[in-house]
């Protein structure tokens, strides 16, 4: 390997894990998609509380459910490909040759680029699966909600039973979200297969993507748009029922 292959795997894993801290910490001092989906999350767990019926609830995480086994079963799928891959090691080097602005590379080279992507995917493919078991606790909880007749729960109980399960689906979320930023990054090790400096140019594209998509989109605005609507109409009944 060169040093520029060197420069480029390390600034990848650093800019990876990078951007992964910087995100959470960011997401605790200003409004992105995470932080504003949890304030929603919290909402939907108390008015939770206040339904007999949870059967909207109970389907709204069984199709969460179902998007992230896709993504699971495909990385399974991913994986098998790139072990395949692996076995047809010589014939995929000289198709690589063959490309105009490749670099030349050899059967080991090839290899190890191969299975940087299996890493890759066996990491997603990890915490898709928790994701789904978090999930699974979720539904547990909401199982297990107090209904709201019987009256065992104080407000400042039902409050903190809504938080505590809205904390568990954030965590699935998280997990849910890691997998998918490992697809995000998988594309820009494609990239190192004709080049490594495509290599680096693909990770830093991929975190301008995630942190516009994060922190800048058009969803977040109408998502915290929505919210503050939802914050007027709580302010206005508490009012009326001061008045």
């Amino acid at each position: 390997m060169s040093w520029l292959d060197i420069a480029s795997v390390t600034g990848f894993f650093t800019t990876w894990v990078g951007y992964t801290v910087f995100a959470r910490k960011k997401a605790k001092e200003t409004w992105c998609l995470t932080s504003s989906l949890q304030w929603y999350r919290v909402e939907w767990m108390l008015r939770m509380l206040d339904r007999d019926m949870r059967m909207a609830d109970m389907a709204i995480l069984s199709n969460l459910e179902r998007v992230i086994g896709f993504f699971a079963s495909t990385s399974m799928l991913i994986l098998a490909g790139l072990v395949t891959a692996l076995t047809a090691n010589k014939a995929a080097v000289e198709v690589l040759s063959s490309l105009p602005f490749a670099e030349a590379t050899t059967v080991e080279q090839f290899e190890l680029k191969v299975m940087l992507l299996i890493l890759i995917f066996i990491f997603a493919f990890f915490n898709f699966t928790w994701s789904l078991r978090q999930y699974s606790f979720a539904n547990v909880l909401i199982g297990a909600a107090p209904l709201p007749e019987t009256g065992d729960l104080s407000e400042e109980e039902r409050r903190r039973f809504a938080i505590s399960t809205a904390k568990v689906i954030d965590h699935a979320g998280h997990s849910y979200n890691y997998g998918l930023r490992s697809y995000y990054f998988s594309m820009s090790v494609l990239g190192w297969f004709i080049h490594p400096l495509l290599f680096i140019a693909g990770y830093l594209f991929v975190v301008c993507v995630l942190y516009r998509r994060e922190f800048l989109s058009r969803a977040l605005n109408s998502i915290l748009a929505a919210r503050e609507g939802g914050l007027e109409r709580q302010q206005r009944k508490k009012d009326d029922e001061n008045s």
